[in-house]
């Protein structure tokens, strides 16, 4: 093995490319295209490189299967997850209305042998021990497991929501063996959450909104570092940093045209900008088809950092298009509209316009309290785009997507 080849996680660089080859960026190599005989005789595959999970002594995948699609009908998305390492594999009782962990489980029936492999993680929107336990328990019937590895309360805003009446309900899941570990997602108020958790004792792991814009701001650095400190196994989500007003076509191109001489896609360098943080165990990102996966799969093997100019890039890039993207600081607009669901709002326009996914959208604002948006006004919404440190036009944006929404059952 010659010295270029030592660039990549214990495999040889020509299985690194084969599995490029089958995502379909072979052209994006630099030098394009090679030659069938520079790869050699096949050997054995590679696989996605694994992390700590905090000090939970478990050994996650760096790329975690994100479970928001309809998983009945994309099995053949978890075997070739299996097949590449993929083994942390997340999903919520709400996805797709239970069709995610439907899928889960008739994977885990065809397959049984697979369970022990996968570190699953399943989360529940309720907050109190008795909608845990049902949630729970309907969670395990439907992947058909007697247990799940981590079990996170969905959406936490507030540290507060883990209280000492949780923390009872943890303790006795546990002692019954139905999770191992315990923790939290969040979407909003990230820093603020995981700081509190660090000072918890009783958090395992947690998945936060996290991306190469937030990966900048001081108090997102000192959370992350807060929970390493503390022994918590981090995830990060929405590691692509959309929004939910798309970016322009220029800045998307320049962005491109930065990384294609480097031989990977914008896309894989978000993910590399994240994984540069070793206190990031994983990063749980919605792969809809295997071509993706295969891209974000071959990121997560090759070892090639990015370079200063390439952060400079990344740089440049959250800067122009900052006004488009919601950072989660819920507390600032929410406060000043008096507690009306504005990051809600966003989000759902994000799964929409940056997703792709008009049904995890439809989804999310049906969570939306009802009788929080009946509140919704011209006055609140103004107070809340003036206080919105990203210029992000509020007013505009919650009546698109009410217009967008309207008439479906809400919460």
């Amino acid at each position: 093995m010659n010295d270029k080849d030592k660039n990549f996680h214990g495999v040889d660089r020509r299985e690194f490319l084969k599995l490029l080859a089958a995502a379909g960026f072979g052209a994006m190599l630099p030098g394009g295209a090679w030659a069938e005989e520079d790869m050699g005789p096949a050997g054995p595959a590679p696989t996605i490189p694994r992390r700590a999970f905090g000090r939970t002594g478990e050994q996650v995948s760096m790329l975690s299967v994100g479970g928001i699609l309809n998983l009945v009908d994309n099995q053949m998305l978890l075997h070739r997850a299996l097949q590449l390492g993929a083994t942390y594999w997340d999903t919520a009782a709400s996805y797709t209305q239970g069709r995610s962990e439907e899928g889960i489980g008739r994977f885990f029936e065809a397959n049984p042998e697979a369970r022990p492999r996968v570190f699953l993680v399943t989360k529940s929107g309720a907050r109190n021990p008795a909608g845990l336990t049902g949630e729970l328990n309907r969670s395990l019937e439907r992947m058909h497991t007697d247990w799940v590895d981590l079990f996170l309360l969905h959406g936490v805003k507030d540290i507060g929501a883990l209280n000492d009446e949780i923390k009872a309900w943890v303790e006795r899941a546990k002692r019954e063996k139905k999770i191992r570990f315990f923790g939290f997602s969040t979407h909003s108020n990230m820093a603020d959450c995981m700081a509190g958790a660090a000072k918890l004792g009783w958090v395992d792991g947690l998945m936060a909104k996290y991306d190469f814009r937030l990966m900048r701001e001081e108090p997102m650095k000192r959370a992350v570092e807060a929970c390493a400190q503390a022994g918590i196994g981090l995830t990060a989500m929405k590691t692509q940093g959309g929004g939910p007003v798309p970016a322009d076509g220029g800045a998307e191109a320049d962005l491109a045209a930065a990384f294609v001489a480097r031989g990977f896609t914008p896309g894989q360098a978000k993910l590399k900008a994240v994984w540069a943080n070793p206190a990031i165990a994983s990063i749980c990102s919605q792969m809809g088809n295997i071509r993706l996966l295969n891209e974000n799969a071959a990121a997560a093997m090759d070892r090639v950092s990015l370079t200063h100019a390439d952060e400079a890039a990344l740089g440049r890039y959250a800067a122009r298009t900052a006004c488009g993207y919601c950072a989660g600081c819920a507390r600032i607009c929410e406060t000043a509209a008096g507690g009306l669901p504005i990051a809600d709002l966003m989000r759902c326009l994000m799964y929409e316009r940056q997703y792709g996914a008009p049904e995890l959208a439809s989804e999310t604002f049906r969570q939306v309290s009802a009788r929080k948006l009946r509140r919704l006004g011209p006055h609140s919404l103004a107070a809340a785009e003036t206080a919105c440190p990203q210029g992000l036009p509020i007013g505009r944006l919650v009546a698109e997507a009410l217009h967008r929404w309207k008439g479906q059952d809400i919460g």
